[in-house]
């Protein structure tokens, strides 16, 4: 005896193969770039070239660096009540100077201990800073 087999109209399986195949063309239309761009303060300073070029297992310490420059400008916005770019994005000066006079040479995890508390002070920092930044239009 032999079995009847159920066949789908070619429709249905163009319909099938063209839901599926969508998404794979989209992505190929997204095309991704090394360069940043900033809806808010596009004039940002770039991070120095030695952050930038970090070995990989040394990444840590761009991290650190990052963490007290956010840490710092987060604190300095809510410090002076003003949220322009000069005070929200300065150099990184200040930040390479906190790293390399008290970090530089800590061992890596007590630089992720340092990371860590860089990221808490920051949090704590946010809420009243974006306030700032929101009725100054740069969030």
């Amino acid at each position: 005896m032999m079995r009847a087999r159920r066949r789908f109209p070619l429709s249905a399986l163009a319909v099938a193969l063209g839901l599926t195949t969508t998404p794979a063309l989209a992505e190929r239309n997204l095309v991704p770039t090394l360069e940043r761009s900033f809806d808010v303060c596009p004039d940002r300073p770039a991070e120095p070239l030695w952050m930038q070029e970090i070995p990989l297992r040394q990444v840590y310490h761009r991290v650190l660096v990052q963490d007290i420059y956010r840490a710092q400008n987060l604190e300095r916005v809510v410090e002076t009540g003003n949220c322009d770019c000069a005070t929200r994005f300065p150099s990184w000066d200040a930040a390479e100077a906190v790293f390399r006079e008290s970090y530089a040479s800590d061992e890596r995890w007590e630089m992720l201990q340092s990371s860590d508390a860089y990221n808490r002070r920051a949090n704590a920092a946010r809420p009243a800073a974006q306030a700032i930044c929101d009725a100054a239009g740069n969030w």
